[in-house]
């Protein structure tokens, strides 16, 4: 088990959004040889074996903020002022929130970030940095100093896909991160928010609009480039993105991989209702390479810890033992779609919603229940906090 020092570990484990200040300078890296072609992951994973025991959290391992980068799965509201369409500050989202209110979280409650933070022991609701209430100092000050979601539904490691949703690029994203520092910088001073930094975690996860919208959707992409050279471009961004984290201080980060994004309502195929695998395998050859590439930056970055957090295989043992879990329903969406969008996001003020959310792993065509979002994360924190 490593301590607090240990400068990288990868778990052995087997696969189954725009603002006017300067982007920040991308930190160029010594490249890395030439990786290993990864095996071509099969169409149809293997469940993977249920996860052992929760492993004692270290003694001296304490997490100060976490700081959430990528797509949907984290947002938390950063979209809801932005000029598109990928929003849900609107009901039947968040009718299962506190207060039932529409924060701007696609799913009926907490999403992905909430869960983590609570998780890792942080705090239960990570806020948005981009809420009116955390930029207006309305918030507590432990808010902005146990970390936030910049993150933005839509997002993706290809800059094209953000540009086409119209929502926050990986890079502004990043831009903000620095805002942030600068804000925290204000409250505590320079040397504690650089040991917020370094000791909190950063947790990213993109890749599924890459895919799902960009290289599946619109098919330009697949005219360039097929998809393992595709898969490589991503992965390639994906590295990038963290080092620049790690240059703006971050020494602790998780990478998480794609899902199994073609079991998705929205993505299956439509009258057998079964996954579609061919975005399966390419989901999956995105995640092999990950894996590999998150291997070479830890052995490039001092006093780093890079953890490759595997989803698609938590995810596909819930999808083929639902019940072993608590559910019920993993073909449909509890929410009444709209037909516009891909058949994506909940008709607003709709009265079609499934009896009993708990029940459901998906909320909408693409995003998961929050106790769906409460099942994957518990698993996903107690399989990899011994890394981080």
């Amino acid at each position: 088990m490593p301590t607090a020092t240990t400068k990288s570990l990868q778990p052995n484990h087997t696969s189954p959004c725009s603002i006017s200040k300067a982007r920040p300078k991308t930190i160029t890296p010594k490249p890395p040889g030439p990786a290993p072609k990864p095996p071509a992951p099969s169409p149809k994973p293997s469940p993977p074996k249920p996860p052992g025991p929760s492993p004692p959290k270290p003694e001296n391992k304490t997490i100060s903020a976490v700081f959430f980068f990528g797509d949907s799965i984290f947002d938390t509201g950063n979209n809801n002022n932005l000029d598109t369409k990928v929003k849900s500050n609107y009901r039947p989202y968040g009718m299962d929130f506190p207060m039932g209110v529409a924060t701007g979280r696609f799913s009926n409650g907490k999403v992905a970030s909430d869960y983590i933070s609570k998780y890792l022991g942080v705090k239960e609701i990570v806020p948005a940095y981009l809420d009116k209430k955390l930029q207006q100092n309305e918030l507590q000050q432990s808010d902005l100093l146990t970390g936030v979601s910049f993150a933005s539904g839509g997002a993706g490691y290809n800059p094209e896909t953000s540009e086409e949703l119209e929502v926050i690029p990986m890079l502004d994203q990043l831009t903000y991160f620095q805002d942030y520092k600068e804000r925290l910088k204000k409250l505590v001073g320079q040397k504690k928010t650089d040991q917020i930094v370094a000791k909190g975690v950063a947790i990213v996860v993109a890749g599924g609009n890459d895919l799902i919208n960009t290289y599946f959707g619109s098919g330009a992409q697949r005219l360039k480039n097929d998809v393992d050279s595709y898969t490589t471009i991503m992965a390639d961004s994906a590295a990038s993105f963290v080092l620049q984290l790690y240059g703006y201080g971050a020494r602790r980060i998780g990478v998480i991989g794609t899902p199994p994004l073609g079991c998705t309502p929205s993505q299956r195929v439509k009258k057998e209702k079964k996954c579609n695998e061919e975005l399966n395998y390419a989901a999956q050859l995105f995640n092999s390479k990950l894996l590999i590439i998150m291997g070479q930056l830890s052995r490039t970055l001092p006093n780093s810890t890079l953890v490759y957090m595997d989803i698609y295989s938590i995810f596909s043992q819930i999808l083929e033992s639902p019940a072993d879990y608590g559910f019920e329903e993993i073909k449909k969406p509890c929410c009444k779609v709209r037909s516009l969008g891909g058949g994506v996001f909940c008709k607003k003020s709709t009265s079609k919603i499934c009896p009993n959310t708990s029940s459901y792993v998906f909320w909408d065509g693409a995003h998961p229940t929050q106790r769906a979002y409460e099942t994957l994360n518990k698993i996903l924190v107690k399989e990899y906090l011994r890394f981080i």
